[in-house]
């Protein structure tokens, strides 16, 4: 089920809230957490019934291993054998469960293609969010062998791991996060703040989502179908639209996640459950290292605590260091998709991470010893500023990379940005369509033919999207009053999103 959809709005959210604050207010904890799990259960299933086996099947093996670690066994040393023997066990179903989901063709193709054999593609559905509750698992299973989970009952745990609001395009959620929250009885009763704060929340990131990231959607969706269609030659993408199509796949990436994230925030408002951040104004990053400390923040917070640092960290000397960061983010483009674009995205990430980690110190040196007076704070702000601009550049051009169908076709993109043709297709710009603007124009005695109306169009939205980015505070950080101009600015921009819903468009992360 999608957020952005009417049966969710208008039905499942308000059955939702009302079942589980009820059952709460008549004393029945376990009918609360039972229809709030049933409700996630559903919301998974929507499309695809088929899903709901993998996801109970996953949550209680993962139930049954954790489980079985902290059984106290008559023996220390026995007890150890059967905890790594848990752990190797919950590892492989939980690594093995995404492989064959969403790996199994992308290897068999790639055999196929070495060794010139002909095994059969078995083309499997990829159950919506299985990275997600996937990783969410092996952490639990990891610190269940670490010793660091609670005694929590099965009701607890499924709802940890399905909870709707995270289920399918995170955050990625600890269970110390999560299920102390379920138990905590100071929220078991409706908090009018939290739900008016959780309503202004989703209903930005809903905004964000229909009203900017579809709008720039429509721009990339064409550039890419002509570069699928037509790859050289006339009619090939031209050096202005290449451009048009990086940046409009930049903001709509920006905006379609930073939109779930909010609404994922907002939701959980409404149950008066926090949850966390994983998303902090990404563009506004002045190295790749700061890029990645605010975009998808608990995947980072995963790989970091989960891979870089069982690898050795930063403790084993600089080259294992650099080895280590490398291999982090090869995990995370191969976690990303079952394509050579996202496994060569993540080893672009780790290269630029670890030339980060080379001149980090001496671009910290660099700005100190420029920062005294007038002339140094200047000086500052230009490498600060040159920094920003190298950054934004890169992340432009692997999000690129990112949303190409091939790796070819993104050489071959990057190739035509050298052709000199400064042709623009109106069909690409037609999206930044302003109603009435042509007259603006002319009264300003601007160009008002159709194209250049379409090109001012495109113009302003990149940059007031930009802007947007760079200087707005992003919605965790404002503060929400419930005055009546807040609130009446919230049920407009509700009413326009839901008169909008004219076709329900996925959310970019679902694929992941």
């Amino acid at each position: 089920m999608q957020f952005n959809s009417y049966i969710f709005i208008l039905c499942f959210l308000p059955l939702s809230l009302i079942l589980y604050f009820l059952f709460h207010d008549l004393g029945k904890r376990k009918l609360a957490y039972g229809s709030l799990l049933v409700m996630s259960l559903w919301f998974y299933g929507y499309f695809n019934p088929y899903y709901l086996a993998i996801i109970c099947s996953s949550i209680i093996v993962n139930f049954l291993l954790s489980r079985a670690m902290a059984t106290k066994g008559s023996e220390e040393g026995s007890a150890n054998v059967r905890k790594k023997v848990c752990l190797i066990a919950g590892l492989l179903f939980n690594i093995g469960l995404i492989f064959y989901f969403k790996y199994y063709d992308f290897f068999i193709e790639n055999i196929n293609a070495v060794f010139r054999t002909g095994f059969n593609l078995k083309h499997i559905v990829l159950p919506l969010g299985i990275s997600f509750f996937t990783f969410q698992q092996i952490s639990f299973i990891v610190d269940s062998y670490r010793g660091e989970t609670g005694d929590y009952s099965f009701l607890e745990y499924a709802l940890f791991v399905s909870y709707f609001p995270q289920l399918v395009a995170g955050p990625i959620v600890l269970h110390s996060e999560l299920i102390p929250q379920f138990r905590d009885e100071k929220k078991h009763r409706v908090n009018f703040d939290n739900l008016c704060r959780g309503i202004m929340l989703f209903t930005r990131g809903l905004g964000k989502k229909m009203l900017i990231a579809d709008m720039f959607g429509r721009a990339v969706d064409f550039g890419f179908s002509q570069a699928a269609l037509i790859p050289v030659g006339e009619g090939a993408l031209t050096r202005p639209e290449i451009i048009i199509v990086m940046l409009s796949y930049t903001f709509q990436i920006y905006f379609d996640f930073s939109g779930y994230s909010d609404m994922a925030t907002g939701l959980g408002a409404m149950f008066n459950l926090d949850i966390p951040m994983n998303f902090n104004s990404p563009y506004k990053a002045i190295s790749i290292a700061d890029f990645w400390k605010r975009w998808h923040m608990t995947l980072t917070r995963f790989l970091t605590n989960y891979v870089y640092i069982p690898l050795g960290g930063n403790r084993k000397g600089k080259v294992r260091t650099y080895i280590n960061t490398f291999i982090v983010f090869l995990v995370s483009g191969i976690w990303h998709g079952a394509n050579w674009t996202f496994i060569l995205w993540g080893v672009f990430h780790g290269f630029f991470q670890c030339i980060n980690k080379l001149t980090h110190e001496g671009y910290v040196r660099a700005c100190d010893s420029v920062k005294k007076g007038p002339l140094g704070r200047v000086l500052a702000a230009v490498i600060k500023a040159v920094s920003w601009t190298l950054t934004f550049g890169i992340i432009n051009v692997l999000w690129l990379l990112f949303r190409a169908d091939s790796v070819s076709q993104w050489i071959q993109i990057l190739k035509r940005l050298f052709v000199l043709n400064l042709d623009v297709r109106s069909e690409l710009v037609e999206t930044f369509r302003i109603p009435r603007f042509r007259y603006v124009l002319s009264f300003l005695r601007l160009p008002s033919e159709d194209l250049n109306v379409l090109l001012t169009g495109c113009g302003i939205a990149m940059a007031a999207a930009l802007i947007v980015c760079l200087c707005c505070k992003n919605n965790y950080e404002r503060e929400y009053k419930t005055n009546a101009l807040s609130l009446a600015f919230t049920w407009v921009l509700l009413v326009v999103c839901i008169v909008s819903m004219s076709s329900i468009s996925t959310f970019l992360y679902f694929n992941f």
